[in-house]
Parts: structure tokens; C-alpha cells; sequence
């Protein structure tokens, strides 16, 4: 079950480009919404969720907010799942092209 939330956590576009956004490292809300270039409220709808599963932690300083992937694992998990989907579109890619040399070969 709880597998299943978080997998369905990450399975929004735009988690995924705020997570791609704190790779490097700790970074503010409006920071996070100059580089996403999304509204600020929808920057924060998604972090509020990201947070509630566990998957960013935040750290408050005066008015700003920062925010930081809970665990290196995450990153390393979405990247491995990005070579997973990036070897799936090559084998598919040499596939189309295996059809489409036959199909130019064939009387």
C-alpha cells in the first residue's frame, strides 16, 4: 500500500521536474517557481504533497522556505527509472527501423 502512494506520488510531471530541481541540493519555493516557471501556488500544491509522503523535507529560515529531497535514493530511483524508459524507446526506435529497412528491402 504504501509502495503504491508513493509511486503514485511521483507519477505527476510536475513532481518530477520540482524533484529534477532539487537534485543539486536545498532550494527555496521561489526559486523552485522561477525555474519551473509555474505559479507559486501550484509549486506549493505539489511540494505539500511531496512532504506529506516523505519524499522533500523543509527547513524554514525568516520568510522562506527551502526545500530538499529526503533521501539520495529517490533521485537515484527516478534516475534509474529514466534509463529503464530511455532503453525501452531505443529498443523500440532500433525496432522501427529494423521494420522499416525489411519493408524497403521486400519486392
Amino acid at each position: 500500500m504504501l509502495h503504491a502512494e508513493i509511486c503514485k506520488t511521483l507519477a505527476n510531471p510536475k513532481r518530477l521536474e520540482i524533484l529534477n530541481g532539487l537534485q543539486a541540493g536545498e532550494v527555496s519555493v521561489a526559486d523552485l517557481v522561477r525555474r519551473l516557471q509555474l505559479p507559486k501556488a501550484n509549486v506549493s500544491q505539489h511540494l505539500a504533497v511531496l512532504r506529506s509522503r516523505g519524499v522533500v523535507s523543509a527547513r524554514r529560515q525568516g520568510l522562506n522556505v527551502y526545500y530538499r529531497v529526503a533521501s539520495p535514493k529517490i533521485i537515484r530511483a527516478c534516475n534509474l527509472m529514466r534509463e529503464v524508459l530511455t532503453e525501452q524507446l531505443e529498443q523500440g526506435l532500433r525496432l522501427a527501423q529494423s521494420w522499416d529497412r525489411a519493408r524497403r528491402l521486400a519486392p
